[in-house]
């Protein structure tokens, strides 16, 4: 079985850097991605964050594609609660055609930030549409094919681009996986940001058993985990061992997963709802490129897909790109 590697990389700032370094170590990692075959780049959106540095994937997106040649680029993805469908199309339909075939148009279903930033993102808004809504809108503006009892018929979505942006939609929960399948999407399971097992293979058996297949599309499903290759099993251990996962449970039912516990007492500071904090050790996939292409292997049976996002936040540079290479040698002979 073929497999695609693919990178998402939030901008980290990392303590003693600024965000320009951050920044610039984007454009170091997505050279070096093309370089050894990955499939693709994403970047991510978060907003008013000390710690990461990509506020705006269309922007970042563009630089990123005028510093690359081949490698698809695309965002990991677009909150696209907070804005409209027919600009994010617009935007999307501009980097489409800036580089045909190598734009990809992620949507996420978080907020990318905490209560004030979303405040300040819907600014004027007072009553949103759903997501669902807003994600069927966007797939139709992004391909110029609005539904004939659309209240805007006629309007489009310049410039038309010969190859459109691909839509992915990126998720969490079987809620998320079903909306995916519903539209037709292909669909990406963050396990990285929630690492219970047994949801992600809820999602994924939901997803490809209720996919909708009206308009020729098949399932495309794809793992997005936090991994570290290192040239030990130790020194992955060591580099992974710092690292935690922090949630916020609301009293509604809903869970937020921030940073820190300190962006999750920001968040109580920010809000009067009511919630418990769960800190816990992150799940990381981590070892030396035997021990971890192994495990991918299994992974991929197990859920059945056929491509991976990888995340991986290691604070020294070096061995980050370390990480990236090694991954790429244990895969030379399965990449696609």
């Amino acid at each position: 079985m073929g497999i695609k590697l693919s990178i998402l990389d939030q901008s980290v700032i990392f303590p003693g850097e600024q965000a320009e370094d951050a920044l610039q170590h984007t454009i170091e990692l997505v050279q070096l991605a093309e370089k050894l075959g990955y499939n693709r780049f994403w970047v991510s959106e978060h907003h008013d964050s000390q710690q990461l540095a990509g506020s705006s994937p269309e922007v970042l997106i563009s630089h990123l594609l005028a510093k690359t040649e081949r490698i698809r680029i695309g965002s990991g993805g677009i909150m696209l609660q907070h804005y409209s469908p027919y600009k994010v199309a617009e935007n999307f339909n501009v980097l489409a055609s800036l580089a045909p075939g190598r734009v990809d148009l992620g949507i996420g279903r978080a907020p990318g930030g905490l209560p004030r930033s979303t405040k300040a993102l819907q600014q004027g808004i007072t009553e949103a549409a759903s997501l669902s809504d807003k994600l069927k809108e966007l797939k139709q503006f992004v391909h110029n094919r609005l539904d004939d009892d659309h209240p805007l018929i006629g309007l489009r979505v310049s410039p038309i681009p010969a190859q459109p942006a691909d839509i992915y939609l990126l998720g969490a929960t079987a809620a998320s996986a079903q909306l995916a399948a519903e539209l037709g999407l292909p669909y990406v399971f963050a396990q990285f940001i929630n690492g219970d097992h047994d949801v992600a293979a809820e999602a994924f058996k939901a997803y490809h058993n209720g996919f909708n297949r009206e308009n020729g599309a098949e399932p495309k499903a794809i793992l997005a985990l936090a991994l570290i290759v290192a040239d030990t099993d130790e020194e992955a251990k060591e580099l992974a061992g710092e690292y935690k996962n922090v949630k916020i449970h609301l009293e509604n039912g809903k869970t937020l997963t921030v940073g820190t516990l300190e962006q999750a007492e920001e968040y109580g500071r920010q809000t009067q709802a009511k919630f418990t904090v769960e800190e816990k050790e992150a799940e990381i996939t981590k070892g030396t490129k035997e021990t971890v292409r192994q495990k991918l292997l299994e992974i991929a049976q197990k859920y059945g897909v056929e491509e991976f996002v990888v995340t991986t936040s290691v604070k020294d540079f070096a061995k980050r790109r370390r990480s990236f290479e090694l991954l790429s040698e244990a895969f030379s002979e399965l990449l696609v």
